[in-house]
C-alpha cells in the first residue's frame, strides 16, 4: 500500500479550524484508505494477501457497505472466506485446536483499515512535533486552534518530550493545555445554556442558543474523540 494513501499534509489540517484537528486528520486518513481499498487496491496482490489474512472490523465493514462498489467488497470477502476455510477452519478442528482458535481470533480482532490508520497517524503525529519544533508558521497555526479532544490531547502530551522536541516540548504542552482548558470551560457554559432553554423556571431569552444548540454533539466529540463536523 502506498505511503501517501495513509498520510496527508499536516499543515493543511491545521489551516482549518473545525473541531479537533487530530480527529479531522484521522477521518481524512480513514476516508482515503476506504476509497483506496474499495478502488484500485482490490486488484493489488500484496493488499489482497493482507486483507485475506486479517479482514476488517465491524465499523469498517459497515463503512465499506455504505460505500459505492458493493462488488469490490464481495470480491474481497470471497477470497477472505476462502482463506479462512483453507487455512484456519480446515478439517473442522476449530473447537479442539487452541492454535487454530488463536488464528481465528486474529481475524475477529484485527482490521486492515485500522492498522493502516494507526500506521499513518503515528507518522503524522511525529510530523506535528517536527513542524512545531522547526516552523514558526506552524506554531502560529497550532496556537490558533480552538479545540483538541481529550483522547488526542492525551496522545499529543504523552508523546511530546525532549527526544523529539528538544526546544519547544514544554511550550507545546502548555499551549495545547491552554486550548483544551478554554474549550472545556466554554463547553460547560454552552451546556448550561442548552439545559436552561428546556427549563420551565428560566428565562429563555437569557440563553445563548446559537452556541448551545450543538453543545451535546460537541461534548461527545470532546470527550470521546468521535468526529462531528462543526
Amino acid at each position: 500500500m502506498r505511503d501517501d494513501i495513509c498520510t496527508i499534509p499536516v499543515s493543511e489540517v491545521f489551516e482549518v479550524n473545525d473541531g479537533c484537528p487530530i480527529c479531522r486528520m484521522k477521518k481524512t486518513v480513514e476516508d482515503h484508505i476506504i476509497d483506496y481499498i474499495m478502488g484500485a487496491a482490490m486488484m493489488e496482490p500484496d493488499v489482497r494477501i493482507e486483507t485475506n489474512k486479517i479482514g476488517f472490523c465491524l465499523e469498517h465493514y459497515e463503512k465499506m457497505l455504505s460505500h459505492k462498489g458493493r462488488l469490490q467488497l464481495a470480491l474481497m470477502l470471497e477470497t477472505h472466506i476462502d482463506f479462512l476455510n483453507d487455512n484456519i477452519l480446515k478439517n473442522n478442528i476449530l473447537i479442539s485446536n487452541k492454535k487454530t482458535a488463536k488464528k481465528s481470533d486474529q481475524i475477529t480482532n484485527e482490521c486492515f483499515i485500522c492498522n493502516k490508520i494507526n500506521w499513518g497517524m503515528e507518522r503524522m503525529i511525529n510530523t506535528i512535533y517536527r513542524c512545531y519544533e522547526t516552523e514558526r508558521d506552524f506554531r502560529d497555526l497550532f496556537s490558533k486552534q480552538t479545540n483538541f479532544c481529550l483522547t488526542h490531547y492525551n496522545l499529543l502530551v504523552e508523546g511530546a518530550g525532549k527526544n523529539n522536541m528538544p526546544k519547544y516540548h514544554r511550550e507545546f504542552v502548555n499551549e495545547i493545555t491552554k486550548i483544551v482548558k478554554n474549550y472545556s470551560k466554554n463547553l460547560s457554559t454552552d451546556l448550561k445554556n442548552y439545559c436552561k432553554v428546556y427549563s420551565y423556571n428560566n428565562n429563555k431569552n437569557d440563553c445563548d442558543w446559537e452556541n448551545a444548540k450543538d453543545s451535546v454533539e460537541r461534548s461527545i466529540s470532546f470527550l470521546s474523540g468521535k468526529y462531528f463536523s462543526e
